[in-house]
């Protein structure tokens, strides 16, 4: 893999105080577009579909000039034209800053509790290249909430996407979609709001995946290093149970900050496994003590699924560039080489960018999904994926870009599927509400799978 750096030939010139970035076709011409959340005036770069961006200048009503972290990509009223969330974080302003020292009086940063919460926005895609603000009207309850991460998904099943979204000690918030043009938070009703012991914790890494393999969304998140992560289990019907500790993840993310996290399937067994880009943000105490110029530093994680709800560290198997110990912050998943399994890019704070090469996951049979709607194609964000297996459970897999933190990744599903595993047939619940299924396409490739193609279900 050789990649050639191409900024200056593209036109972004995004010289602002980055903080993330989500990707997505917001005016349906087959090209991605990316838009950059800052601390400042966040920014909407058009692709011109020729290797070049354009930075929309027009888009009054899509102006944010907070601070931002997350934001996601995703067709909220499901008119076929992709809406924006954008997830602002903390009032800041440099001439305002607050003093903080450690206890032994070394400056350090500040917590989030010294700053003001701002509120989401939400903009609708008019579907003629502008966006109007509609996060007032169609946000129902308080949306100020000091968000860092987000995610899409059906989390209730009812074919409308909702999104759950990360808040910084404060509550977490999902907003149900109620199809009518409105969002309702209704995380405290779930049980997906706080931890098992009541607690809002720094919920700064989000994902959504099928981890018990029982057809529903759960929810993971990554905290302080002394608050462990915590995955919630849906148990259908509309409630969460949080099951950090019975998993084993509560024991193996202690004592790491974690911030980027994302569902894959490293090993291709057919069972979620996650990846963890851990750095602190408090000075850690023994690497100060020895003199390190930069005691913020940890090694990430590599979790395995080994079924029945559990999950074991295997990070010192998987290859010496787990063992680096860097600040580490956003985390993308996609099949970077298209062999089949998935490699993971890291971005670090003051280090360089990783990209983490898959060598396991492609020596069993996989499956690969380019999933698209419309004319002309483009990813069919929100729209879930059941893999009906030979003698065994379907696999349930959403279509998204989001998730992580701050981070966008390979909208294309890829699907393990064991040494053994047998495709039966393919369903896909369409955003739009339709309902097909495709025949089993060949392993070990990709096959696109177009709305309108398949064999209309329901």
């Amino acid at each position: 893999m050789r990649f050639t750096d191409v900024t200056e030939e593209s036109g972004i010139d995004a010289e602002e105080y980055g903080i993330g970035v989500t990707v997505g076709d917001y005016n349906n011409d087959e090209c991605p577009d990316l838009y950059l959340t800052n601390w400042g005036p966040n920014q909407l770069w058009k692709n011109r579909c020729d290797g070049t961006f354009e930075k929309e200048e027009t888009i009054a009503t899509i102006e944010n000039d907070n601070w931002s972290a997350g934001a996601s990509f995703f067709d909220y009223d499901r008119d076929g034209w992709l809406d924006l969330y954008v997830v602002n974080y903390k009032e800041y302003a440099p001439e305002d800053d607050f003093q903080c020292t450690t206890e032994d009086g070394d400056r350090e940063y500040c917590g989030p509790n010294y700053f003001a919460a701002l509120p989401d926005r939400l903009y609708r895609n008019l579907g003629d290249g502008t966006f109007e603000s509609v996060g007032d009207t169609a946000l129902v309850g308080d949306n100020s909430g000091s968000g860092l991460g987000v995610v899409q998904g059906d989390f209730n099943g009812d074919g409308w996407p909702d999104l759950y979204v990360a808040n910084d000690r404060e509550p977490n918030v999902l907003w149900q979609n109620r199809g009518d043009g409105s969002l309702q938070d209704i995380a405290g009703l779930t049980g997906t709001a706080v931890d098992s012991r009541g607690l809002a914790l720094a919920s700064m890494g989000v994902d959504a995946a099928d981890f018990d393999g029982d057809g529903f969304l759960d929810v993971f998140m990554l905290h302080l290093e002394n608050e462990p992560a915590v995955l919630y289990r849906n148990r259908g019907g509309g409630t969460y149970e949080d099951v950090s500790r019975r998993s084993g993840l509560a024991r193996l993310t202690w004592g790491f900050t974690g911030f980027g996290t994302l569902a894959l399937d490293y090993d291709n067994d057919g069972m979620l496994d996650l990846f963890l880009a851990n750095g602190a943000v408090s000075t850690i105490a023994e690497l100060r003590r020895s003199g390190d110029v930069y005691p913020l530093h940890q090694r990430n994680q590599l979790l395995r699924n080994v079924g029945s709800g559990r999950f074991r560290d295997c990070s010192e198997a998987g290859g010496p560039g787990m063992g680096l110990s860097e600040v580490s912050r956003g985390v993308a998943v996609g099949d970077v080489d298209n062999d089949g399994d998935s490699d993971v890019l890291v971005s670090n704070n003051a280090g360089p960018v990783r990209l983490f090469e898959n060598e396991v996951g492609n020596n069993v049979g996989w499956l690969g999904l380019s999933v698209v709607t419309g004319d002309p194609p483009r990813p069919a964000y929100g729209a879930m994926v059941r893999i009906n297996r030979v003698g065994d459970t379907p696999l349930v897999r959403t279509v998204k870009a989001d998730g992580s933190y701050g981070s966008s990744s390979d909208p294309r599903v890829l699907v393990g599927l064991g040494p053994r595993g047998q495709v039966k047939d393919i369903e896909v619940d369409w955003v739009d509400g339709r309902h097909e299924a495709f025949q089993a396409p060949p392993l070990r490739q990709y096959t696109e799978l177009r709305e309108g193609e398949g064999r209309r279900r329901g």
